[in-house]
């Protein structure tokens, strides 16, 4: 006994000696491995706030429900207790909706108990971003699997954790599919994905609806900040490059520098040699340059824009091989602004137009920043060639929008004959956003921030937590809330709306092109022009409106600034600011 006592005393010591005197290898050696992929991403687990619907209420086929609410820690033990129940014999199958009480990107974990059979059986999960949609079939009403997984089967283990899905939701159908089976789960979390970043840029005012608005336009792209800068957390998870000029305009106004706009600008142009088009959409190509251009503004970074020379000079003498002897574009590839806009060949031509006017001018700027006088010089001219052709308007908000920002038409005009008509119908998610900003250029801030109230605050009235792909404002008659099982004699607005690639259930509640207000109401409310790269000079200018007072926080370079308006009794405003070290603040 003594000597056995002995060696493992020897043993022990030569081992502390051992990792006294060397460091033991780690666990995973990156250095080992050629191409390792990193992620900036954060998980975070959390239990539902609610059950929403049970396909039982007897108690006898879902037994201790509530307990699923209680907060969790992930683990399975041998502990007995009053777990959710779900009991199938054999006619009844049991099912439960779940709200995890926000839109989320990431899946759900859970956690079974000892008292199950091994294995514990077999269920089907359904995600959606709204309640119809989680209770709704695959290929009803367009219900898929396109891009991610949202409806499938598992078979669940006899004690232990299992992580399912990777999608955008809110709900969670579950149901036990599996006859003469009883399942005990312990626990149902949401595991959510996102990157844990904090929201540098603010907006408050007296409007609290303006205040929700704002937030939730920041949520939504916040949520799309996934590896790369997606469109939507549902589907289709992609970097479309159109789709990025209002999130990244909001990522300006929230964040401030992310890395996931470069890396998702650069697989953009890295996926796309010329003489193709980004997407392959001639227009997505020409929101490239103009991205850049405002990427470069809002952040200041010379040596990032320097690495895109070669690419940015080549695409703007592309371009400019698109413009007939009479100025007028003729673009090939995808002609394509928004989905709403897809049939009126005249309003597209009118966006395209102007869209080649304010990418040349974005060249012209971008160039002249590089030292490239010969491509300053072809932007010049193509900018001069493409004005002696102005299109109509089409009767359509967003070629309307585009005219007037390209200075095509007058805002004036614009605004008159098109964008100030109707209220808020024929407003686009995406092009809502041009829309507001041609609004601003001719001083009509009230009737923006009407539409701001009516229409992106309409999806928050119908229980939306992020922004949708489309939103048209006519759907709000007798439509149902998304948050709620649809009463009898209601409209299920997701199952009932949608057109083109997003019809019904596939469509997205989650689309960052959506999120234009939050930019906006930075931008000309709270009155954040900024003049030289990177927030070195910043305009304070506000457009209060009808508001009583506002105040927020701007992300610059230098650091984050703070702004406060109150309106006086004479209509006049007074403005307070504390800026960062290095930033000039220039009051109108």
């Amino acid at each position: 006994m003594k000597r056995t006592i002995n060696r493992v005393v020897i043993i022990l010591s030569c081992f502390l000696m051992f990792n006294a005197s060397a460091q033991l290898p780690p666990v995973f050696n990156a250095e080992e491995y050629v191409d390792v992929r990193e992620s900036a991403l954060t998980r975070k687990a959390f239990p539902p706030v609610g059950i929403v619907w049970v396909s039982d209420n007897s108690g006898e086929f879902i037994k201790n429900s509530e307990n699923i609410l209680n907060p969790g820690i992930g683990q399975a033990d041998l502990n007995l207790g009053d777990y959710l129940t779900l009991v199938h014999d054999g006619n009844h199958q049991p099912g439960i909706v779940l709200d995890f009480g926000k839109e989320i990107q990431g899946g759900i974990e859970l956690v079974t108990t000892i008292n199950n059979s091994n294995p514990a059986g077999r269920i089907r999960v359904r995600f959606g971003e709204s309640v119809a949609e989680a209770m709704s079939e695959v290929q009803e009403n367009g219900a898929t699997n396109d891009h991610a997984m949202r409806d499938f089967e598992v078979t669940l283990p006899w004690l232990g954790r299992i992580d399912l899905g990777q999608t955008g939701f809110r709900f969670v159908r579950i149901d036990l599919v599996e006859p003469d089976t009883q399942l005990e789960i312990k626990e149902i979390n949401a595991a959510f994905v996102y990157r844990d970043i904090p929201y540098l840029g603010s907006f408050r005012s007296n409007d609290e609806r303006l205040n929700d608005i704002w937030l939730t336009g920041a949520y939504t792209v916040h949520l799309n900040m996934q590896d790369y800068l997606w469109d939507g957390i549902k589907r289709d998870r992609l970097v479309w490059v159109g789709d990025l000029h209002p999130e990244v305009m909001t990522v300006n106004s929230v964040f401030g520098y992310n890395e996931v706009v470069s890396k998702s600008l650069d697989l953009a142009r890295d996926l796309t040699p010329l003489p193709g088009w980004m997407n392959g959409i001639s227009s997505y190509s020409m929101w490239w340059i103009i991205l850049h251009r405002d990427w470069y503004l809002y952040q200041g970074d010379l040596e990032y824009l320097k690495e895109q020379q070669d690419y940015l000079s080549a695409l703007l003498r592309h371009l400019a091989a698109k413009i007939d002897d009479s100025g007028k574009e003729v673009l090939d590839g995808n002609r394509f602004l928004d989905w709403p806009t897809s049939e009126i060949p005249e309003a597209v031509h009118a966006g395209l137009q102007s869209l080649m006017v304010m990418s040349f001018e974005a060249g012209a700027e971008l160039s002249k920043i590089l030292g490239d006088k010969e491509t300053h010089a072809l932007c010049i001219r193509a900018t001069g060639k493409l004005k002696k052709h102005v299109p109509g308007m089409a009767g359509s908000k967003q070629a309307a929008a585009l005219l007037a920002i390209s200075g095509l038409v007058s805002p004036e005009k614009a605004n008159a004959d098109v964008l100030a008509m109707d209220g808020s119908k024929r407003m686009s998610t995406f092009y809502g956003y041009y829309m507001l900003q041609a609004r601003a250029l001719v001083g009509d801030y009230l009737g923006a921030l009407n539409n701001i109230r009516e229409y992106w605050g309409g999806m928050l009235d119908l229980g939306a937590t992020t922004f949708w792909e489309d939103f048209n404002i006519e759907w709000m008659e007798n439509a149902a809330r998304i948050d709620e099982v649809v009463p009898e004699g209601k409209i299920d607005v997701h199952g009932t709306y949608g057109d083109y690639c997003y019809v019904s259930y596939r469509h997205s509640l989650c689309h960052g092109w959506a999120s234009g207000p939050t930019a906006w109401l930075t931008e000309h409310v709270l009155g954040i022009k900024v003049l030289e790269p990177g927030g070195k000079k910043i305009l304070l200018v506000p457009h209060l409106g009808d508001l009583e007072w506002v105040e927020g926080t701007f992300p610059t370079s230098f650091g984050v600034l703070e702004v406060k308006h109150i309106k006086l009794s004479d209509g006049s405003v007074m403005t307070t600011w504390k800026a960062p070290k290095g930033v000039t603040i220039v009051k109108n």
